[in-house]
């Protein structure tokens, strides 16, 4: 079993700054790759940024130098977040997070419920 609980969206002005967290918990043997992703109203859901277990990034090219994802692992948490900095408008989405690895001995891709981000002019 695995438990996700997304955390950190709301409405921000144009900008502003919001921290996304992301906990995963349960029966997880291991994580290969911690990310978010998002999908605007009419869009495809898309890359926002990931982590992997070894700790090396990959972000969308528009995000960099505005996002910045990180992670905390000790202690068996398994927690991304995602700093969110001069947010714009056309970032407002529903943010996901995801993690694939492996969980009872099975490979997973694992989703959560999405929190919503919203950024207003």
């Amino acid at each position: 079993q695995v438990q996700m609980v997304e955390s950190g969206g709301g409405l921000v002005q144009a900008g502003g700054s919001l921290r996304l967290s992301c906990a995963v918990s349960g029966n997880i043997f291991s994580i290969n790759v911690m990310g978010w992703y998002r999908q605007a109203t009419g869009n495809q859901r898309e890359l926002v940024a990931s982590i992997t277990r070894g700790g090396s990034t990959n972000y969308a090219d528009s995000l960099k130098g505005r996002f910045t994802i990180s992670r905390d692992i000790a202690n068996a948490k398994n927690t991304v977040y995602l700093q969110m900095n001069s947010l714009k408008p056309e970032d407002t989405s529903v943010y996901y997070c995801n993690f694939k690895g492996s969980v009872g001995g099975q490979y997973v891709d694992y989703w959560g419920q999405g929190t919503q981000v919203t950024v207003s002019s």
